[in-house]
């Protein structure tokens, strides 16, 4: 088969989370652990950085692969979802995996993966895991995909976990309550492993503390512990919260020398090292076209107080969520006086940009409906001028395809 082929296999043969929301989430880590024994073992032949949380923890996981590949290391990198093209999710030393690598995995091991009914994001943990061990990395930087406790990812024994902030999203998985979240990711949380908390919580605190000492972990709480860290190029004023997380987990990963010059030009070149995309990615200039993927409460608030720091005559905002968002909590956080152009990412998930301008109105926010996000980019550029700003966001996929 085909790459391509091979892509419309895997997303074909189970729902993707994705693409369908908590009907794929398989809240059970069975079909991980049968498959890694079917695979024999990989994440056992490598070690790792386990990094969980509701906002930062992408950000994070390319930080920590920077500084790491600055250091001399061969280093894996698994995240998700990927923005342009599924190779995103696995890399090593920033460079995408093989489509040849990804097409014999999946023919050699098909007959598996059907017969046992593995979710799509099963099958690419395995896959990740089987690259890294194959190609003798050093270390790999596992980002969860979705809570932790019950993540596919939470598989392995990792030499320090992060945990970079908790926040209201995937509720009807998580919980209602920041506790309850809180409690989903710090299942990562293994015996005697450290485990970095990027930013102190109140509400949350508690329940770390209260895991780690059942695990016998040390915790850190970065926020509370970390002065100052190296400049980061990455764009976006919350970067500073992730990158203190980050250099705590450096301060605890024993095995592996990492000096002040590598944390510095890891952190100024983390785009360069490990291909990061969608977080304040200037798109282009005249007019200014800012996207990012935040899309929950706490990562919009972030991401809008800094476009209020922007300078511009009139702010143009893409605007598109999927389904599940709260949108009562998250609409109210928009600017009253940007023009919107509302449109819907091309998934199933994906919520009618009819609805979203109705209830957007109830709020005070006015715009247009668009077909598509295509559509609603071309509108966007053709009404800004020169002292104008565009953004574009409110879901990864709206980002995705924007890029």
């Amino acid at each position: 088969m085909t790459y391509k082929a091979t892509l419309e296999w895997m997303y074909a043969q189970l729902p993707m989370y994705q693409q369908k929301g908590k009907l794929a989430y398989t809240a059970k880590l069975d079909n991980s652990i049968a498959f890694s024994k079917h695979l024999n073992s990989p994440e056992k032949k490598f070690k790792s950085v386990h990094v969980a949380g509701t906002n930062g923890k992408g950000s994070s996981s390319h930080m920590l692969a920077s500084v790491l590949q600055e250091a001399g290391y061969k280093v894996g990198l698994y995240t998700s979802p990927h923005l342009k093209d599924f190779r995103e999710r696995i890399r090593i030393n920033g460079k995408p995996v093989a489509r040849s690598f990804v097409v014999k995995f999946m023919e050699e091991n098909r007959d598996f993966l059907s017969l046992n009914k593995l979710s799509f994001f099963e099958m690419t943990v395995g896959m990740a895991f089987d690259f890294f061990a194959k190609n003798r990395i050093d270390i790999a930087i596992v980002e969860v995909g979705l809570g932790g406790r019950l993540d596919s990812t939470n598989i392995i024994t990792p030499e320090v976990s992060l945990i970079t902030n908790i926040g209201y999203d995937h509720q009807d998985i998580l919980g209602n309550t920041l506790e309850e979240i809180a409690h989903e990711k710090a299942g990562i949380i293994k015996e005697g492993v450290p485990v970095v908390i990027s930013e102190y919580q109140e509400e949350t605190a508690a329940v770390f503390k209260t895991l780690a000492k059942k695990n016998g972990a040390k915790i850190v709480f970065a926020s509370e512990t970390i002065v100052r860290s190296p400049k980061v190029v990455l764009l976006g004023n919350y970067q500073s919260k992730n990158s203190k997380g980050v250099l705590a987990v450096f301060r605890e990963l024993k095995g592996f020398t990492i000096t002040n010059k590598h944390l510095k030009s890891g952190f100024a070149k983390v785009v360069e090292n490990t291909g990061l995309l969608g977080r304040w990615q200037i798109l282009k200039n005249n007019p200014k076209v800012i996207c990012d993927t935040a899309h929950n409460w706490d990562g919009l608030t972030l991401v809008i107080k800094q476009l209020q720091e922007e300078k511009y005559k009139t702010l143009h905002i893409i605007l598109g969520f999927v389904k599940d968002k709260n949108l009562d909590t998250i609409l109210p956080l928009f600017p009253i006086e940007a023009v919107y152009y509302f449109c819907s990412p091309r998934i199933s998930r994906g919520l009618d940009a009819d609805l979203l301008r109705a209830k957007a109105t109830n709020f005070g926010l006015g715009g247009k409906v668009y077909s598509s996000v295509k559509n609603a980019y071309k509108a966007a550029l053709r009404n800004a001028n020169g002292t104008d700003l565009i953004f574009i966001g409110g879901s990864t996929f709206i980002v995705a395809e924007a890029l």
